[in-house]
């Protein structure tokens, strides 16, 4: 068979279906190249998915793909915003074209400010910040008092958050040495208590964790409330 016969079965051949590494290639690639949005990121890849298959484990995670990498920075709603309005002033548009625009942009789906607060929360959640640094985080992206309202964290979420960073700091009965051999000394746990306020939980939640004599109490706590709950 000659170079060109190869070359163009080559072409013909189709592409692998997905799995998780490959997923991800997409997504980076994607990211790299382009200036977008956790909506047209998403749709990107599971028109991928459509177009290619899925042959991973499980089931594709195609959200949390997305989600980590608004965590990473490298899809911004907020920041597509403001650079498309920019882009547009400094071509001349009015200031009231250039909010149809990116109100024409919001009823696209291209930019959905709730989409983006729910995976901010969430994502702010799983590292462990309480519902108070999530709502700093939302109002810093410019997200309005209703909405954070709406996506504000129930009680399960707020206590499961700082289980994780007590978890991740060692804080209380996670500490080094053998669980719930008795109170901490009052240094630390003040310290402990402090870092748990400025990481976002409210004080009760924090002596609750800290002041608990054992690590099996703590997670026992964290899961008896409903996330309908008040936090």
């Amino acid at each position: 068979m000659s170079d060109t016969g190869s070359r163009q079965e080559r072409r013909r051949r189709p592409p692998k279906p997905l799995d998780s590494a490959r997923l991800e290639e997409l997504a980076l690639r994607y990211v790299a190249r382009f200036s977008t949005t956790a909506a047209k990121l998403e749709r990107y890849l599971r028109r991928k998915l459509r177009e290619r298959g899925w042959d991973g484990e499980g089931e594709p995670q195609v959200e949390r793909t997305v989600e980590r990498y608004v965590e990473l920075g490298y899809v911004d709603d907020e920041a597509f915003a403001r650079m498309k309005s920019g882009g547009l002033l400094r071509r001349g548009y009015g200031e009231r074209r250039v909010e149809r625009t990116v109100e024409r942009y919001v009823e696209l789906g291209y930019v959905d400010d709730e989409a983006f607060a729910r995976m901010k929360s969430g994502g702010l959640l799983r590292r462990g910040y309480g519902e108070r640094r999530v709502r700093q985080a939302l109002g810093e992206a410019g997200i309005g008092e209703d909405l954070r309202e709406r996506v504000r964290p129930g009680g399960g979420e707020a206590r499961r958050a700082a289980l994780t960073l007590a978890r991740r700091r060692r804080f209380g009965p996670f500490g080094a040495g053998p669980l719930g051999t008795g109170p901490l000394d009052r240094a630390l746990r003040e310290k402990q208590i402090a870092a748990m306020l400025r990481a976002g939980h409210p004080l009760d939640n924090a002596r609750r964790i800290v002041d608990a004599p054992s690590a099996a109490e703590v997670e026992q706590w964290a899961a008896g409330a409903d996330d309908d709950e008040e936090p």
